[in-house]
Parts: structure tokens; C-alpha cells; sequence
């Protein structure tokens, strides 16, 4: 076995270790079968992979030289025939050769909603995901979580703490005991005791590991009792009882041992723990979508200037039909002409359309303040798409995305929580057997320093107790059967688990099946393109040469021609987009999303985020890397 697969297993198998750490002799079986249940559900996964470990590069071979075209003509289709160069010409024309870069297709762009020709503003990728981790509002969504999860552990740890408790009471009581017999009056007179009281306590309790309960106490009583029918009252009155108490409850089987009463800090600890992972996986997914909508805005913009070059060649044929109309062409190939630059111009239309939903797209999901969705500034891709070869590793992917892949973590915390239910489970069968342990001390006397000062003489011990609880539920039959269900639970979420690996193991799988398949789609699309482009360029030269080339049958061929040479550049576009498109989702799949993109991914706590700053940012640097 590799060092590499040793680690990944290592790794996997401490989510499932954790649970063994204060299992009980008869629960070893289980465990164990546990955890290699675990494994082999990795193994089994990436053992196929593993045989050819080996890297390999993304390859292609090159159909071009099947055209036999001379490098002088290669390089004029090229240049001549490439949207690029049309979108510089198109430049140089309206701005005197002084337009670069993104302001160039505004002009092939529709005016604004409100009747101005649009603004544009040139984003980088860099810049799209960077703008995207700090305002996308799914994001800031997601980062409220671990904060708020964390406050639920503290919480949860607060069980344990002192507290101070204490308590006060007045009461008046008037007690009738029994009645004087008075013969003279022939009947008797009702004797009632009556006295006014004040109790108050102060002191200290708490919870401990072990799920006992200590308390310590100082109690006070001053009692004033008022004469009765004979006058006979109580020495001394009034009077003040001062007892120190000090009670101690301890279960010794059912809720015994810090375990089980820590169980609810394991389990909210896990929530934090899956919140942070929730947290990673909004990042991954969102990062992934940025990507996904800048290529989209990228091939928007290629649409564009494509079906705008079209729009204008098809014109200039249009307008020769319409000239040969004194000679052989009749009104139905005139309108026929007519009808194909109109199809061309609403197709021109349909390309501005989508430039601006990809755009307000990438805004939405950049979330930036200073580019609003609602504002007509029109985002423009300043990167193009790479066409470079990239090396690859099926088991290495495999394996990464096992060790990266925040729904696999989250399946570990899973299992992690229902063991701890089992546990808990398990200590519920036990009988309820309570120690109970009070010792009081107490003095008397007519105020409350001499009755303190008494208490601590020790010339009274008031109470001491030890004592014990006992209940068991005949059958047992509720405990039981929440025994039951809790290791259902359990090996439900081990299956969960082995659902996750599977899940991780196809994305990767499809993903580098795209990224193998697009790479080599680019240059079967290319040399579609270059022949396309060859074809109208013969047709051209033909045309330029002979009178025939201006026949309507042949005019009708350039034109047709011409939707050709598009359809095969927007192919071309698409095929090198949905390779970058490909490289993103293996990087999703593999969980590394956020390393590739240079993501500096720090937790924030709730006053960072009550005071509003940025704790997730990105580390400034060139184009994302696309090597896994």
C-alpha cells in the first residue's frame, strides 16, 4: 500500500476513532467492524485507480495538417478570419486605433435601458471570484454559522459552571392548636399560634463531569412569634436559625461519567464543526458558479462579435443580390437574401440579450456594492479561456477529493453523532441508582452574627443524610428500544457515508472525463473552423477572379457559407470554454477549489461579524493555477 493511500485512510479512519476512544469492551466488535466498514468502503473505491497511479497528460492530435494548407494561409485565416481580429478592426475604425481591450464591444453592444450607448467595465477572473468570497450574499449567509454554533458549544459548556443561587420568603401564620375550656362561658376559647417568619438562603451549585450535583448553602431563619391567649411565647423571641448546608447528588449508573454528560458539548461541537464545513462548501460551490458564469459571459461576448461579423458579410451580399436584380436575380432570391441578413440581424440581437443577463448574472453572484446589479454598467471578460494540456491522476484525484471533499467530512461528523447517541443510548438501559449526601450545620440564637457564629461551634449538627435511589423500569422497554434506534442511526449514517464516497468518486470521475473529452474537442473544432474559413476564402478568391463568382447561385453559396464559418467559430469558442468550465468542476469535485483559486479561508467569530469585517478574503496573485 502507498504512503499516500496510508495517509488518506489514516485520515479518514480518525472521524471513525473518535469513537473508539471510550467504547466498552462489549462494543469492540461492533467497532471494529465499524470502522472497516469505513475503509472498505474507500478501498473498494479508488482500488481500480490505484493500479494506474500513474500521471498523465491530457492529449490531443492535431487534424490541421489534414487541410494541406500552406503556413502562409494558415496564418491569414488565422488573422483574417478570427473574431479577434474583427473585434480590432472594428476598434481601430471607431476610435481611431485607440480602443483596447474590453471597451471595444460596446460598440457591437445595444443601447442601455435607458437609450445611451452602454458603459462597460473590463473584470479579470481574479476579480470575479475575489469579489464573489467577499460579498456574495450566499456567502455571508453561510458565515453567520460557525459563529453561531460556536455560541451553542459555549453554551452547552455553561452546563458545568457555578452558579449562584438564593432565595427569600416572608410569611405570616396564624395556627389554631386546639381551644381553653372556659365553664363559665360554657364553652371554650380557641388557642392560636401566631408568628411572622423570614427565610432567606444564598450559595453556590454546580454540575460536575460526572453528572452529579453539589450545592453549599447559607440559610437563614428569623422567626417573631406573638404571644398567645396566656401570653406563653418561645425563649428566645424573636429568634434567628443559621444553617450551613451542603448536598451532593451523584448518579452511579444511569447519567453517570463525563461521556454521557458531555454527549450534548461532542455533538454541538460537531455542528461546528459541519458549519465551517457548510461554510467551505458555499465557498467551493460559489467559486464554481463565478467560474462557470464568467466563461458563460466570455462565450456571450464571442456570440457577439461572431454573429456581428456575420451580420456584416451577409449585408455585403445582400446588397450584391439586390444589385444583380437588372440582371438574373428575381424577387424571391432577393427576398430571400432579405430574409437571411434579418434572421442574421435578430440573432445579433438575441447574442446583445444574453451578454447583458451574463453579465447582471456575474454581478449578482459577485455581489460587489460598487458594480450593483441594478446599475446598466455591463461587466466585459478581460480573460480568455486557456487551451493548455493539464496533468492528471485518476487515484490522486480520487483520493484528494476523499480527503477534501466537505460532504465526505460532513458524513464523518455524521457517524461521529450518532455513536455519541448510542453511547447516550446505552447508558439510558441502566438502572437509575442515585447517591444522595447532606450534611448540615446549624446555630440559634437571638441574632443572626451570634446564630453564624453558633453554626461554626459545632455545637448542633442539624441534619446528615446519605442515602440512596434506586428505579428500573419493569421490561425496560422504552430505553430499549431507544437503544434500537440509535444503532440503527448509526449504521445508517455509515452507509450515508459510503453514499458521500461514492457521490465524490463519480463527480471526479465525469470531471476528468470532460476535461479529457474538451481538451481534445478544441482542436477537432479548430481545424472544423480553419476549414470553414478556408472554404469562404477559395469562394472569396474565386470570386475576385471571375466574373462568375457574382452569379446569385454563387452569392447564395457565400452566404451560406459564411453561417457555416460561424457556427464552426461559436463551436470552436464553446469547445475551449467548456474545457475551463471541465477544470473548475475537478477542482469542486476534488474540494480544492479554494488552493487553486489562492483562498486564505479563516473561520470568523461573532465579533468579527458583528463588527462587519472581512475574514474571508482572497490573496492577491495571477491566474488561478489549473493544475490539480
Amino acid at each position: 500500500m502507498s504512503t499516500r493511500r496510508i495517509a488518506t485512510l489514516s485520515g479518514l479512519a480518525a472521524g471513525v476513532a473518535v469513537l473508539t476512544a471510550c467504547s466498552s469492551p462489549l462494543s469492540r466488535t461492533s467497532e471494529a467492524e465499524l470502522r472497516a466498514a469505513v475503509e472498505n468502503a474507500v478501498q473498494r473505491e479508488v482500488a481500480d485507480a490505484e493500479s494506474h497511479a500513474s500521471p498523465r497528460l491530457t492529449q490531443r492530435e492535431s487534424t490541421a495538417a489534414s487541410l494541406g494548407l500552406s503556413e502562409r494561409v494558415l496564418e491569414q485565416l488565422r488573422t483574417e478570419y478570427d473574431p479577434d481580429g474583427y473585434l480590432a478592426q472594428l476598434t481601430a475604425k471607431e476610435e481611431g486605433a485607440q480602443g483596447e481591450g474590453a471597451a471595444a464591444i460596446r460598440f457591437l453592444l445595444s443601447d442601455d435601458l435607458f437609450g445611451n450607448r452602454p458603459q462597460v467595465l473590463g473584470v479579470s477572473l481574479e476579480r470575479a471570484i475575489r469579489g464573489a468570497v467577499r460579498h456574495n450574499l450566499d456567502v455571508e449567509v453561510a458565515r453567520f454559522g460557525p459563529a453561531q454554533r460556536e455560541a451553542d458549544v459555549v453554551a452547552a459548556l455553561a452546563a458545568f459552571d457555578w452558579a449562584f443561587v438564593g432565595e427569600l420568603n416572608w410569611q405570616d401564620t396564624d395556627t389554631p392548636t386546639g381551644s381553653f375550656p372556659i365553664p363559665a362561658f360554657g364553652g371554650g376559647r380557641v388557642i392560636v399560634n401566631s408568628e411572622q417568619s423570614v427565610t432567606g438562603s444564598a450559595g453556590l451549585e454546580r454540575t460536575f463531569l460526572t453528572g452529579g450535583r453539589f450545592s453549599i448553602e447559607q440559610q437563614y431563619v428569623y422567626t417573631d412569634t406573638r404571644p398567645s391567649a396566656f401570653g406563653v411565647t418561645s425563649e428566645p423571641n424573636p429568634s434567628t436559625a443559621a444553617g450551613l448546608v451542603a448536598e451532593l447528588n451523584q448518579p452511579l449508573l444511569e447519567g453517570f461519567g463525563s461521556d454521557t454528560n458531555l454527549a450534548e458539548v461532542r455533538t454541538r461541537e460537531n455542528a461546528e464543526r459541519r458549519a465551517i464545513s457548510s461554510l467551505r462548501q458555499t465557498l467551493i460551490g460559489t467559486i464554481t458558479e463565478v467560474e462557470d458564469a464568467y466563461w458563460d459571459l466570455v462565450q456571450a461576448n464571442e456570440d457577439v462579435v461572431i454573429l456581428s461579423k456575420l451580420l456584416e458579410r451577409g449585408i455585403k451580399v445582400r446588397d450584391d443580390i439586390k444589385v444583380r436584380s437588372i440582371l438574373d436575380a428575381d424577387p424571391a432570391q432577393i427576398a430571400d437574401a432579405v430574409a437571411s441578413v434579418e434572421r442574421r440581424r435578430a440573432d445579433v440581437l438575441r447574442a446583445q440579450r444574453a451578454v447583458r443577463a451574463a453579465s447582471d448574472r456575474l454581478k449578482l453572484l459577485m455581489g460587489d456594492p460598487r458594480v450593483p446589479v441594478g446599475g446598466e454598467l455591463v461587466l466585459v471578460p478581460t480573460d480568455a479561456a486557456l487551451d493548455e494540456a493539464m496533468e492528471f491522476s485518476l487515484y490522486d484525484s480520487l483520493t484528494t477529493a476523499i480527503a477534501n471533499r466537505p460532504e465526505i467530512e460532513q458524513a464523518i461528523l455524521r457517524i461521529d453523532d450518532a455513536s455519541i447517541r448510542q453511547m447516550v443510548a446505552r447508558n439510558a438501559r441502566l438502572p437509575q441508582l442515585d447517591l444522595r449526601a447532606q450534611l448540615a450545620m446549624v446555630g440559634f440564637e437571638d441574632s443572626a452574627d451570634e446564630a453564624t457564629s453558633d453554626q461554626f461551634k459545632r455545637e448542633f449538627i442539624d441534619n446528615f443524610l446519605l442515602g440512596l435511589l434506586f428505579r428500573q423500569p419493569l421490561g425496560n422497554r422504552a430505553d430499549e428500544a431507544g437503544y434500537r434506534r440509535a444503532r440503527l442511526e448509526r449504521l445508517q449514517s455509515v452507509v450515508e457515508y459510503r453514499r458521500a464516497v461514492q457521490q465524490a468518486v463519480a463527480d471526479v470521475r465525469a470531471a476528468l472525463d470532460d476535461v479529457v473529452t474538451n481538451y481534445r474537442l478544441i482542436d477537432q473544432a479548430r481545424t472544423s473552423r480553419l476549414a470553414a474559413a478556408e472554404a469562404l476564402r477559395t469562394l472569396l478568391v474565386k470570386k475576385e477572379l471571375s466574373q462568375g463568382g457574382y452569379t446569385v447561385e454563387r452569392l447564395n453559396l457565400e452566404l451560406n457559407q459564411q453561417a457555416a464559418l460561424a457556427a464552426a467559430e461559436q463551436v470552436e469558442a464553446k469547445a475551449t470554454l467548456d474545457y475551463n468550465r471541465a477544470v473548475a468542476r475537478l477542482h469542486a469535485a476534488m474540494g480544492t477549489s479554494l488552493e487553486r483559486n489562492r483562498i486564505n479561508f479563516i473561520v470568523p467569530d461573532a465579533n468579527q461579524l458583528i463588527e462587519g469585517e472581512a475574514v474571508i478574503d482572497a490573496v492577491e496573485g495571477s491566474r488561478p493555477s489549473d493544475a490539480p
